[in-house]
């Protein structure tokens, strides 16, 4: 790898890990970057699940305040997000690669499309506190971090995005609890992806450990610019952005 491709993994990871905290959407830059650097599709998918862990140890570790008192509660979560983790990891490495490259723009659309639709988290925060007045949490709860745990080991662009929206209703609790949750969650499922994909799968460490430096570095600047940037308007720029990358692909894929 030359310095040039170093030099561009580790400028995508800070993006990338920017992009996460903003819109939950790192994968839309980091996944674009490696195929830019040469790497087939699936390689791609594998060695950006594996950088990726760097971003949640980065997430969790400042999350750790917000994550007082619900030990218990992430416990069946954990253990759902490890079965699906898994399950879609399982799915990646059995799925032929031709019919992964088919798959992946409209996986990317369809997270796209739900940056465009979703509501502000700080509303969903709101309707699931009026919601949860008995305190505990729905049974659906551990079945939907499994289906969403799926996704994430196989792709995981948004997975972020849907399992914060998903614990802010099905919770009540405040957004920077539900978002230490979903840190929490998203890094246990991507966690268990890598590990199986560090053993059966072929990853490109050359490319791994530059993009893992600079999400790393854009996962602890994240919250400082989110506290200061307009997120709605940089959440729809994200979302058209990865739109165009879906199309894009697509034509590469189908062409």
């Amino acid at each position: 790898m030359s310095a040039l491709e170093f030099a561009l993994l580790v400028l995508a990871g800070i993006g990338a890990g920017l992009t996460g905290s903003i819109a939950g959407l790192a994968s839309l830059i980091s996944y674009p970057a490696l195929l830019a650097v040469g790497l087939p599709p699936v390689t791609a998918n594998v060695t950006n699940t594996v950088a990726l862990v760097l971003n949640s140890v980065g997430s969790v570790s400042a999350s750790r305040p917000e994550l007082r008192g619900q030990t218990r509660r992430l416990l069946p979560l954990a253990i759902a997000a490890v079965l699906g983790g898994t399950t879609g990891a399982v799915l990646l490495l059995l799925t032929p690669s031709g019919a992964f490259e088919r798959l992946v723009p409209f996986l990317i659309a369809a997270a796209s499309a739900a940056i465009l639709v979703q509501r502000p988290p700080r509303e969903l925060a709101a309707e699931g506190a009026a919601h949860h007045r008995d305190h505990r949490d729905p049974w659906w709860l551990a079945a939907g971090t499994f289906a969403i745990g799926i996704y994430g080991g196989y792709f995981g662009a948004a997975a972020g995005v849907l399992l914060l929206a998903m614990y802010l209703l099905g919770t009540g609790e405040t957004l920077p609890r539900g978002n230490a949750m979903k840190n929490v969650i998203l890094g246990v499922a991507n966690a268990v992806a890598a590990v199986g994909f560090v053993v059966f799968a072929s990853i490109a460490w050359s490319a791994a450990l530059p993009l893992a430096i600079g999400l790393f570095a854009g996962g602890r600047l994240g919250p400082r610019v989110v506290r200061r940037a307009p997120q709605t308007a940089l959440r729809r720029v994200i979302a058209v952005a990865g739109l165009g990358l879906a199309i894009t692909l697509g034509i590469q894929a189908y062409r």
